[in-house]
């Protein structure tokens, strides 16, 4: 099962969900998708094992991966500052691909009715999900 990570500015959330799917599923075959060179090299170090950056990547994978991992914004077009362009969020609204996607309420995007965690709780979840998606 390929599992695209995408992120963009400084990939700090990337990595974090990165490190956390490498440790609970050593075998994960983990691509980061950056919106950006850092974003993509942060997630690189976190342990993933291939890495693409920039629109052309991101849509391109989108048809490739069983599931994308991500902050919500990820959907929004011009997200991240404007890092995230409308074709990168509609090929990744757009994938066939299982989505996880992390409540941060950033992008302008407030998700309601959701309980208030840490990021790091909100990733232990999204890995949990990832699991029983893949069946383990």
């Amino acid at each position: 099962m390929r599992i695209a990570v995408v992120d963009g500015q400084g990939g700090g959330i990337g990595r974090a969900i990165v490190e956390k799917v490498r440790k609970e599923i050593p075998d994960a075959e983990i691509t980061a998708l950056g919106t950006n060179s850092a974003a993509t090299g942060q997630m690189l170090k976190g342990g993933a094992g291939e890495g693409a950056t920039g629109e052309n990547a991101i849509v391109h994978n989108m048809k490739q991966v069983d599931v994308v991992m991500g902050v919500i914004g990820i959907l929004n077009a011009n997200s991240m500052m404007g890092e995230l362009t409308p074709a990168m969020a509609s090929a990744i609204g757009g994938s066939n691909a299982y989505k996880i996607l992390l409540p941060v309420n950033r992008c302008s995007i407030h998700v309601v009715s959701v309980e208030s965690m840490s990021l790091g709780e909100h990733i232990e979840n999204a890995v949990k999900e990832l699991k029983r998606y893949m069946g383990k």
